[in-house]
């Protein structure tokens, strides 16, 4: 994919598609001159083979309605765009229609062929979480658009089981973790103190993957000892009542930007019986700033199955 052309007004967003003709536009709907919706009209005029996904923080479901009756071919909420915009992109050139995550339960007459991420979940973290049936554990994988939107998913993450009493593991690469460590600090938090009582432990990647890989993958005997100790022991520092342990980590991103796709997989599944053993939180992040290959398009879909 490539970006062709931005505008910053629905007229200017006109003339750009009608002299670009582009496969893909990205339409928001609150725009100044024209709106997007009156914008959308006027380019299915000028430029009928381009397809529309609308990407608003609107959700009335009169809006929508109409935005996918202008031929709109995708509707993303605007709050949920970093984590869904690309299966939509993914969707609507393969030619089906995408409905975002923030609109399931809102009926559309006539719309057919819709996909949706429904095996998503909003949460108050703004993450999305692949649940198990118990609501109280969850394993969440979001994935970020570049390193800044990642340190600071991470670090609202962080900041919100620690206010909560409860204990956080948190596994990432030396420059992450100088990042996030200084942004909690920053946020008034004093994380020498928690660090020192043991509610928040702080590791290495490539260390803590060398702890249980064997041949390029991961061994799930040596996973589920490493991190059953880990948690055993961020649970004990814990020791509240209603506290729990709470991870996040970018082991499968890094397998992934190592080019080894199959170990990052097979931690995500490994991430999920963690769910099924402890009563814990996961958050699984991917930075997809590093991911520009062809193979990775691939990749991606897998770990969403997963």
């Amino acid at each position: 994919m490539e970006v062709i052309g931005e505008a910053s007004d629905g007229l200017e967003g006109v003339r750009k598609a009608e002299e670009l003709r582009p496969d893909l536009i990205v339409l928001d709907i609150g725009m100044p001159i024209l709106n997007g919706l009156e914008a959308a009209q006027r380019i299915r005029q000028r430029s009928p083979e381009s397809k529309i996904i609308f990407v608003s923080q609107e959700v009335s479901a009169d809006i929508v309605q109409e935005a996918l009756s202008l031929g709109g071919l995708g509707y993303v909420v605007k709050a949920h765009a970093g984590s869904e915009l690309l299966a939509a992109v993914d969707a609507v050139c393969q030619g089906k229609r995408f409905l975002g995550s923030g609109l399931l339960g809102h009926p559309f007459a006539g719309v057919t062929d819709l996909q949706s991420p429904d095996i998503c979940q909003e949460k108050p973290s703004s993450s999305f979480a692949l649940k198990n049936e118990e609501s109280t554990r969850s394993h969440e994988v979001q994935f970020y658009s570049d390193d800044e939107c990642f340190l600071d998913g991470f670090t609202r993450y962080m900041e919100g089981a620690l206010l909560e009493g409860n204990a956080v593991i948190v596994v990432a690469t030396s420059a992450h973790l100088k990042s996030l460590l200084q942004s909690l600090q920053e946020r008034g938090l004093d994380i020498g103190k928690v660090i020192e009582q043991g509610r928040c432990v702080v590791l290495d990647v490539a260390e803590t993957l060398a702890r249980f890989m064997v041949n390029d993958l991961p061994d799930p005997v040596r996973f589920f000892r490493v991190v059953g100790d880990l948690i055993a022991a961020a649970a004990r520092a814990a020791a509240g009542e209603q506290s729990r342990v709470a991870i996040c980590g970018e082991c499968a991103s890094i397998l992934w930007a190592q080019g080894n796709a199959d170990a990052a997989i097979q931690v995500e599944q490994l991430c999920n019986q963690l769910t099924k053993q402890y009563e814990m939180d996961i958050l699984c992040g991917f930075s997809l700033s590093s991911f520009f290959r062809e193979e990775d398009q691939q990749v991606f879909q897998r770990i969403c199955r997963e």
